[in-house]
């Protein structure tokens, strides 16, 4: 039995250097033994990593500024499925920059108000257009209607052109079979791609992630909630 041999499994500081320009700051470098974390699950890797190693009181402030990851524990992760090349052949676009846009007002329009925005902006030149982070299924648009919407102005939008486009439908919702759902119903619509939020977590994240590549779609990930860690200098992630 393992589980107390402290010597075995506690981190390990095996380097530490100063932060230039800062005296009273260090770089700490800091090595786990690899079965102290479960096999794919961000989760429970996080929850060791920058769980609550952050509130202890002997640090004033403490931020991760990179990880090593052995290979090994890499593998158990099914990694991105797509990025940039699968979209240019989605949109069959080469030799130039895709050019984007997000709705805007992002907030308070109707579904079939918002559906003319992309229609419009689809067809003045854009690639693509995109819902924003807080655009889920509000009382003045629910996210049925928006997704009935963009893929009637994007299927316009590309009989007057001539040319592919699309639009990334968000699916995050409160709970991950809704989310899943949404994200089935857009597939169905034709849909190539969908979005997810940051805040969604690290499980939904990867439930979302494992669920797009066995669907085939590509699936785009909104940093909303970031700079709550990732802002500070001196506390949080980089």
């Amino acid at each position: 039995d393992l589980l107390t041999a402290c010597d075995i499994y506690r981190a390990k500081a095996f380097r530490v250097d100063p932060v230039p320009s800062a005296p009273d700051q260090f770089f700490a470098y800091v090595a786990y033994e690899g079965d102290l974390f479960e096999e794919g699950s961000l989760a429970n890797m996080t929850a060791s990593i920058i769980g609550n190693v952050f509130g202890f009181k002997a640090v004033k402030a403490l931020r991760l500024e990179d990880m090593r990851i052995p290979h090994t524990y890499l593998k158990t992760f099914q990694g991105p499925a797509s990025g940039v090349v699968v979209e240019r052949e989605r949109l069959d676009t080469f030799g130039r920059p895709l050019l984007g846009a997000t709705v805007k007002p992002k907030l308070g329009l109707s579904g079939k108000n918002y559906g003319r925005v992309v229609f419009e902006g689809l067809k003045g030149g854009l690639d693509f257009l995109k819902d924003d982070e807080n655009i889920n299924s509000q009382p003045f648009m629910r996210w049925r209607e928006r997704f009935l919407y963009c893929i009637e102005g994007i299927n316009r939008a590309a009989a007057a052109t001539g040319e592919v486009k699309g639009s990334y439908l968000n699916m995050t919702a409160g709970n991950n079979d809704e989310m899943i759902t949404r994200g089935e119903f857009a597939k169905e619509l034709g849909s190539v791609i969908v979005m997810i939020d940051l805040v969604i977590g690290y499980t939904a994240i990867q439930t979302a992630a494992i669920w797009a590549r066995a669907n085939h779609m590509i699936l785009h990930l909104h940093r909303a909630g970031n700079s709550t860690y990732a802002r500070q200098k001196n506390h949080g992630i980089n």
